[in-house]
């Protein structure tokens, strides 16, 4: 008996939305469910008092493959919003990334050669020649200064460990610009959609059937017979009941407050450097935007440990974690109907482009393009 459609999509994040766009327009019959109560994965925006407010933290998307940004952009129209976060540390405010204003607010200097002299001096004396550690490896790429006030604390607070327990391939490297240029990406493409990203998921599954609110795992063996193929972007652990043990993530807890004002903090995204502040990062959704709205919203966003009960979203890629990875991958291979794609199915962190790059190869291996 013939399957009623021709792919499942588990999952209605990018990856999935993509994945569902595509092989619609290729005549395929294509259902996407997921178990949220919203479309959109991670980059779901809920529009509050007018504003578009990121529900799972703030997602800009930047690319340098032109392909990729005029492919997002047939569907929904960006703005020129250019990422240029702050940050609070002991008080004082800095710049980000680590530029000629950085250096300015650190040490008073004005020109590049000034501040180059100050981290190869920094370097030098602080650095390691082989760093076995995160705190070794930032030591070795910007110095104390630098690493004591932006990046120590913030580090540890992020991953919940000390940052000399931390693996250095977290930070391979760290960029440091000696030019004024506050612009967070070196990406020659940057924006956000007008409107907030439900425009761009709604258009990509524009025509397609969806169903929220359903978890794939409550009636696997229905939807498994539903469809010759299934797109699957969950956890890979959890695809196979943790034959081989959990995998590692760091979660998020956000918290969201309207405030009867109409400018909170002058910024989209500020980050908060400090072990005194509990939050990372406060984010004021309306300047994705260039709102002017009379009210605003802002974010908190507060690291936590994860557990089965919370949202997985950084992947903990240590060799520990990385082993575990490779066995599911490998029996994950051994399954013709089933596609494995997105940043929990591959376990890997994806930003946006990258997602869409992904989904887009699958669709003509899928294909045979």
């Amino acid at each position: 008996m013939p399957s009623e459609l021709d792919f499942l999509i588990v999952g209605s994040g990018l990856y999935g939305a993509v994945f569902a766009h595509e092989a619609h327009k290729r005549g395929k019959r294509v259902k996407v469910i997921d178990k949220r109560s919203h479309l959109g994965g991670n980059i779901y925006c809920k529009e509050i008092e007018g504003i578009q407010v990121h529900q799972y933290g703030a997602h800009i998307f930047h690319t340098n493959d032109e392909t990729i940004w005029s492919y997002v952009n047939q569907f929904t129209k960006f703005n020129n919003y250019i990422n240029s976060p702050m940050a609070f540390s002991k008080g004082k405010l800095y710049n980000l990334p680590f530029n000629m204003n950085t250096f300015y607010q650190l040490w008073g200097v004005t020109t590049p050669q000034e501040a180059h002299n100050v981290l190869q001096e920094q370097i030098t004396k602080y650095g390691y020649a082989e760093p076995k550690n995160l705190e070794e490896q930032a030591l070795s790429l910007v110095g104390k200064d630098i690493y004591e006030t932006l990046i120590k604390e913030y580090t540890e607070k992020q991953w919940g460990k000390p940052a000399n327990q931390l693996p250095s391939f977290i930070i391979k490297r760290l960029p440091v610009r000696l030019r004024f240029d506050n612009n967070y990406f070196n990406d020659r493409f940057q924006g956000i959609p007008e409107g907030g990203y439900n425009c761009l998921i709604n258009a990509l599954l524009k025509d397609i059937a969806t169903e929220v609110g359903v978890d794939y795992f409550q009636n696997r063996n229905h939807f498994d017979q539903l469809a010759e193929q299934v797109v699957y972007t969950g956890k890979i652990d959890e695809f196979f009941d943790y034959e081989f043990g959990q995998l590692a993530y760091r979660s998020l807890r956000f918290e969201t407050e309207i405030l009867d004002i109409d400018n909170f903090q002058g910024n989209a995204v500020i980050n908060y450097n400090d072990k005194n502040t509990p939050f990372t990062r406060i984010i004021e959704h309306k300047h994705f935007e260039f709102g002017t709205q009379s009210k605003t919203v802002i974010t908190k966003e507060y690291p936590q440990n994860w557990d089965l009960a919370k949202e997985a979203y950084y992947p903990i890629n240590d060799e520990h974690n990385q082993a575990i990875y490779k066995k599911y991958q490998a029996k994950a291979d051994t399954l013709p109907n089933v596609i494995f794609g997105g940043r929990l199915a591959e376990y890997r962190y994806y930003d946006m482009h990258q997602i869409i790059a992904s989904a887009l190869k699958a669709v003509k291996i899928a294909f045979k393009e």
